[in-house]
């Protein structure tokens, strides 16, 4: 971040903020939205099954109503920057606690499937909104000094939230005696487990009102006063606050609100480095990542793994899922982002493969020979890992600095919604191929893998240690 304004007095962009610890609860709080992006996310995992015999559905319509989430949150996404803009981050977090809320109630207690999947498009509606908001947040308001880890809160919740939903149907389903239908509560089990997400929700409104506005948002309508006192409250009382607020105004005044049209260019429609971008949006959901987190206790009972088995597995594939993401957090400024990007498509293809071997073996007393059912365990848990460490968090670091000032809001845009519209496509499609042949469903996957590899050579370039600026 460059000054357009006279630098303030105190430096702050050096000072450490009085109440660090202040600092980071906002921080915190602000990525719960996170949390639920990540549990809303994965929580259905345990209930596919049990909706497939409450309702009788077969595999298509099934995988509509899981994915449909993923078009509530393509909408969310798209509308949670204008509605921030209008009325608050704040506000905004506040529309996201009351529709994961609602939408934890209301598919907890559907009356037909075409509600339930109402409810699931209500909660993609607002993992999109938080999905925006909350990084937007955490940026506006850290203190530049520890804007980076900050950050990093976000992507970290996420995972935490997808193993925490894992370890609650795990938790819930034995308490049911393996019977993902069995009552608990007055609830079947899978009702409830969709259900306890309005415990973190309620939680994240509550939040949302004792931490501060965004002193971005504040200065832009004119409550400069209010600016001054959250920016004191972050950054600390040592800084020149009427240099900072100053500044702050100063470059909003002059920022390039970037539109759709800027990129167009040449004959191929969108200018080439917007390609770049969709193309790694679209390759990290290709390769079949969402299947492991909406549909793995369905395929392991699918392969003769008992339900509680099922469940387990689905969460230690999380925990899996968390370290790799720490990995990746620890070498991507260390060793670069197309290195790890190579690494990752490498490890995930292998892996890929491997578990395409492992489910072709033909099922004995309807489950997979011992040899081949570790193999596939242990292929399966390789594949998360390699993939958490490179591209789960690779494409959005590329994605956040790749693109030139001018058109980076909208470009970014674009890639999100691409990356969205190929997690539709993954997860309404993996049911009705895994039906049709598992095995040849792990080989589609593999291709993508292997692809990705020429890909991320020939086009990606390298953007560690450059400044946003020399991007273009």
């Amino acid at each position: 971040m460059t000054n357009d304004a006279t630098p303030p007095r105190s430096g702050a962009r050096e000072a450490h903020p009085e109440h660090l610890g202040h600092v980071i609860f906002i921080a915190a709080s602000a990525a719960m939205g996170g949390f639920l992006f990540g549990y809303d996310s994965s929580v259905i995992n345990g209930a596919v099954e049990a909706i497939r015999h409450r309702y009788e559905v077969g595999s298509a319509t099934l995988a509509q109503v899981i994915a449909i989430a993923l078009i509530g949150c393509a909408i969310g996404a798209a509308v949670a920057g204008r509605i921030a803009d209008r009325i608050g981050r704040i506000n905004c977090m506040r529309i996201a606690s009351v529709l994961f809320t609602a939408s934890a109630i209301g598919s907890a207690l559907p009356f037909a499937l075409w509600d339930l999947a109402m409810w699931r498009c209500i909660g993609g509606f607002a993992i999109g909104m938080a999905s925006v908001i909350g990084p937007a947040y955490i940026a506006e308001v850290a203190p530049p000094a520890y804007r980076g880890r900050l950050g990093s809160f976000q992507q970290a919740a996420i995972v935490i939230g997808i193993a925490v939903s894992q370890l609650v149907n795990y938790g819930i389903l034995t308490a049911a005696d393996g019977d993902q239908r069995g009552k608990l509560l007055g609830l079947e089990a899978w009702q409830l487990m969709l259900g306890v997400m309005v415990i973190p929700a309620v939680l994240y409104g509550m939040l949302s009102f004792v931490i501060p506005e965004s002193p971005r948002y504040l200065i832009s309508v004119g409550r400069k006063d209010k600016a001054r006192k959250v920016l004191a409250e972050v950054e600390g009382s040592e800084v020149d606050l009427d240099a900072r607020v100053a500044e702050i105004d100063e470059k909003m005044r002059r920022e390039h609100k970037p539109s759709f049209k800027d990129l167009l260019g040449g004959r191929f429609w969108f200018l080439p480095i917007v390609w770049v971008g969709i193309g790694l949006s679209m390759f990290q959901q290709l390769v079949g990542i969402n299947v492991a987190f909406y549909y793995s206790t369905t395929l392991w009972q699918s392969v003769g793994i008992d339900p509680e088995g099922s469940f387990f597995y689905s969460f230690t594939t999380s925990i899996i899922n968390i370290i790799g993401t720490v990995i990746a957090m620890i070498f991507v400024d260390r060793i670069g982002r197309r290195p790890l990007a190579l690494i990752g498509s490498c490890g995930m293809a292998v892996a890929l493969a491997v578990e395409a071997w492992a489910f072709s073996a033909p099922l004995v007393d309807g489950k997979l020979p011992s040899t081949e059912g570790t193999t596939a365990l242990i292929a399966a848990h390789v594949f998360v890992l390699f993939f958490a460490l490179s591209w789960g968090v690779v494409v959005w670091v590329f994605l956040g600095e790749m693109f030139p000032n001018r058109i980076r809001a909208a470009a970014l845009g674009v890639a999100a919604s691409a990356q969205w519209i190929a997690n539709w496509a993954i997860t309404a499609s993996f049911p009705s191929l895994a039906d049709w042949n598992l095995s040849g469903t792990y080989v589609i996957y593999a291709c993508f893998a292997v692809l990705s590899i020429p890909f991320v050579l020939k086009f990606v370039k390298e953007t560690k240690g450059k400044a946003l600026e020399e991007m273009g």
